[in-house]
């Protein structure tokens, strides 16, 4: 239920408790009760978006500008939809702004997602085989952005999810390996956790940029952080690289 204001000071929403039920475990009572007070979540709501993650994307997108008009852009994982939601609107992939090019946001994921208008959403494991050379079709060509908010399964062992997790992260970057055009930008999730070290040395060898962030919209009490690599330097440098 939620504590009514009786104060008389103005109409401040109060904090939303949630009783526990028979047959509900504590843990997911307190997760029901952080849902529904997280600001984010609140906020994602009221402005239609599909989770508080759309904010993610666009804290990074508002520091270091890599979904641009015209962009084309793949999301690995892309349910519920809250990236491709941002993407949308800031590629300008409906056209509203006549002044600026028309980009491009195609999301895959291997759960089928309700559709999200401006983008191409396509029920695809991005792990099979010559799925890369099948979103190429889709896409017309190479991507400007690959980007990925997915998280293995929780095992409740965090060096285990931290292992998980870094393995799809390696997986997407070599999916984007093969996507990407020369100049292209990476973004994706990670755990900080310390097993990740291959993989930053593998990405500052092949972009110009490499940050490590953790946006605001990110709960203070997660280990998640968001690797953004700008500047691919394309797959002639990585052939170059590989013989040296």
């Amino acid at each position: 239920m939620t504590e009514k204001n009786t104060s008389g000071r103005g109409q401040r929403e109060l904090r939303v408790r949630v009783k526990s039920a028979k047959g509900r475990k504590l843990s997911s009572t307190l997760w029901l009760e952080r849902q529904l007070n997280d600001p984010y979540v609140i906020r994602a709501r009221k402005e239609g978006f599909r989770g508080r993650a759309a904010y993610k994307i666009a804290e990074l997108d508002e520091k270091y500008g890599f979904l641009v008009p015209g962009a084309r852009v793949v999301d690995l994982g892309c349910a519920p939809g809250g990236w491709c939601q941002i993407a949308v609107e800031r590629v300008n992939a409906l056209g509203q702004n006549p002044k600026k090019p028309v980009g491009t946001v195609l999301g895959v994921d291997l759960q089928a997602i309700e559709p999200i208008s401006g983008a191409q959403i396509y029920q695809l494991d991005f792990l099979a085989e010559e799925a890369d050379a099948q979103v190429k079709e889709w896409l017309g060509g190479m991507a400007d952005v690959v980007m990925s908010d997915m998280a293995a399964a929780a095992s409740g062992h965090k060096g285990t999810d931290h292992l998980r997790i870094i393995g799809l992260v390696e997986a997407a970057l070599a999916f984007a390996f093969d996507t990407l055009d020369e100049g292209g930008t990476f973004v994706a999730k990670v755990l900080a956790g310390g097993a990740e070290l291959e993989m930053q040395n593998l990405l500052k060898r092949n972009f110009k940029k490499v940050a490590n962030v953790k946006p605001n919209a990110s709960r203070s009490d997660s280990s998640e952080k968001f690797v953004v690599a700008m500047g691919f330097r394309g797959r002639a440098a990585m052939a170059a690289d590989s013989e040296n």
